[in-house]
């Protein structure tokens, strides 16, 4: 007798009425705004404008959905298109069946797409939402556990997962595969914030890294599945998958590092446009205590004499000009807050 294992769901559908709720549903919507709302976190961190990520979403998360769908039905043709098969149920994508290599590529091009209405680098925004994707799988993975597929080979270890009886299953205590790979999402996305924080990676190698380490994972995940699946060579077609895009990854890391160090200083103009931020902002604030340099020439006391004006406040009279100040240069006009000089604007932000 087991003592110990994960139970199934009875059901992965809950009725309200005539309206279907569906578990598997529920983790996909539920890791969509779990990706939305840290994502934009860390996207103003990098320097943009809150509600970008979300913009940008709205073109990408349908492009993943379609692109994971039809990788799904392109690999898995013969579940639609078979002998006794009804073509209409490729359609039905609520009831389970999403590749991720599918949702990843297309989801990119419906986010390129966005990046290029707002005038944002597709590798800035890959970056900042990378670790938001993985938390996201994470979470859609649990959609599996909903609908009692995806699991792995027969276990007695004590979080083995109880299958009932269905339709291509049988019933039986199997490793729980979708809780691995779950799990390993999450250690993917704390090893990106890690790494960025680090080595503060930019032109999107931390969206690398996190491409790399999930098919590191993926990779032994899948060879324990025993779902139907295309074989090449004796191992599944998704493990010849994590293999050479895990290649790729660890490549493009590589070689973007050696052309393009560093990391980006400006991700969203518009967002720069309303004050300056992180190292060009500290670049700036030297600037200006420098009185503009070989232009100003007069120094420390051009700042003096601005702040003096400042402080004179209605008194000095829009469009004066400070005794010490750059030729030209006008002292603060009334109503204005000494805070909206762009030398105050901070310190540098960090993801």
């Amino acid at each position: 007798m087991d003592l110990a294992y994960i139970p199934s769901p009875s059901t992965g559908v809950v009725h309200l009425g005539p309206l279907p709720l569906r578990g598997y549903a529920f983790c996909i919507i539920i890791g969509v705004f779990v990706a939305v709302w840290y994502g934009n976190k860390r996207w103003i961190a990098r320097g943009g404008k809150a509600g970008t990520v979300a913009d940008i979403a709205v073109w990408a998360v349908p492009f993943g959905l379609v692109g994971g769908r039809l990788y799904h039905v392109i690999t898995d043709y013969q579940l639609y298109f078979g002998e006794g098969r009804d073509w209409v149920d490729a359609f039905k994508i609520w009831e389970g069946g999403l590749g991720i290599w599918g949702a990843v590529a297309l989801g990119a091009v419906g986010a390129w797409i966005g990046c290029r209405r707002r005038g944002i680098p597709l590798p800035a925004y890959a970056d900042a939402i990378a670790p938001a994707i993985a938390f996201a799988q994470a979470i859609g993975r649990w959609g599996n556990w909903f609908n009692q597929e995806l699991y792995g080979r027969p276990t007695d270890l004590p979080w083995a997962l109880e299958i009932s009886e269905g339709v291509n299953r049988e019933a039986g205590l199997y490793h729980p595969t979708f809780l691995y790979e779950s799990l390993w999402c999450v250690g993917t996305a704390l090893l990106v914030i890690w790494a960025d924080r680090r080595f503060r990676l930019g032109h999107g190698r931390a969206f690398a890294l996190y491409v790399a380490a999930y098919c590191a994972g993926r990779a032994w995940i899948e060879y324990m599945r025993v779902d139907e699946a295309h074989h090449i060579l004796g191992l599944r077609l998704n493990v010849w998958t994590a293999m050479l895009v895990f290649t790729l990854a660890v490549v493009y890391i590589a070689v973007s590092a050696r052309l393009r160090p560093g990391r980006e200083e400006i991700v969203e103009p518009a967002a720069a446009g309303q004050g300056t931020s992180g190292a060009d902002g500290e670049k700036d604030a030297d600037d200006r205590k420098d009185g503009g340099g070989e232009e100003s020439g007069e120094g420390s006391e051009g700042s003096a004499g601005d702040q003096a004006a400042s402080a004179a406040g209605p008194a000095s009279g829009s469009g004066s000009v400070s005794s010490g100040g750059m030729p030209g240069s006008e002292a603060t006009s009334p109503g204005r807050d000494a805070e909206d000089d762009p030398a105050g604007s901070g310190s540098p932000n960090r993801s």
